[in-house]
């Protein structure tokens, strides 16, 4: 048995706060809903949250964008999505199917996008949707899965999301299809191409199920490859 970790994603940028993605809510798991906790020990109020920027619509990702009276959680913030992510959580179709084990997920994310629908813009592959914020499409985890490439002076730092879902089994054996990903083959795909890149461009990631709080630098390890968190 392995506790994923979940790590919320918070950067600034030009004294604006962005959010990457909102964790679960109260809604899903008795483990989840801390975020708005976890943003009052570092003095950051909901209203605080200048943009809300998701990676895809699973509910750790996702469910925490309403409150318990389904009002938005942040009131202030622009919402931003990838549009072929926002299209498919939004079809009356994808509940039918995205089969049984994952049906209440669809439920769940049409009910709380439309909810928001009047905040949300959505973005596109290539986009620089903030300065110095360029969304990278992902996709296999769920059809319009996006990663995010945070840009900083001569470096810059990769929000993967789940497109590396785990710190074991996606980087040990990357090829392999993972029962996580609603598209196995596309997310092995996705997989191999985004640890390839971050190796290649030395770049840093943080990862939202990654160990050690999620931020570091990916190595390769023979065929595989390995995650060193940062300040290791």
């Amino acid at each position: 048995m392995i506790a994923s970790p979940c790590n919320v994603t918070l950067a600034r940028r030009e004294g604006a706060v962005v959010l990457f993605d909102c964790g679960a809510g109260p809604a899903f798991m008795e483990s989840a809903g801390e975020l708005i906790e976890a943003l009052d020990v570092i003095g950051v109020a909901p209203e605080d949250v200048a943009h809300v920027v998701f990676t895809h619509g699973h509910p750790d990702h996702l469910w925490g964008v309403l409150d318990d009276f389904d009002e938005p959680v942040f009131s202030e913030a622009a919402h931003l999505m990838g549009g072929a992510e926002w299209n498919y959580w939004r079809d009356p179709e994808t509940v039918e199917t995205i089969g049984e084990a994952r049906a209440s997920f669809a439920v769940g994310a049409a009910r709380r996008l439309e909810l928001v629908e009047e905040r949300i813009t959505a973005v596109a592959d290539g986009e620089e949707i903030l300065p110095g914020l360029v969304a990278l499409a992902s996709h296999g985890h769920t059809p319009g899965h996006m990663s995010f490439v945070l840009q900083g002076g001569s470096e810059a730092l990769l929000v993967a999301g789940d497109a590396i879902v785990n710190g074991h089994v996606a980087l040990a054996r990357p090829s392999w299809e993972l029962g996580s990903d609603q598209d196995p083959a596309q997310g092995a795909a996705t997989r191999l191409r985004l640890l390839d890149m971050l190796v290649t461009e030395e770049m840093r990631l943080i990862g939202y199920h990654l160990p050690d709080g999620g931020l570091g630098r990916i190595e390769r390890a023979g065929e595989a490859y390995r995650f060193v968190a940062e300040g290791a």
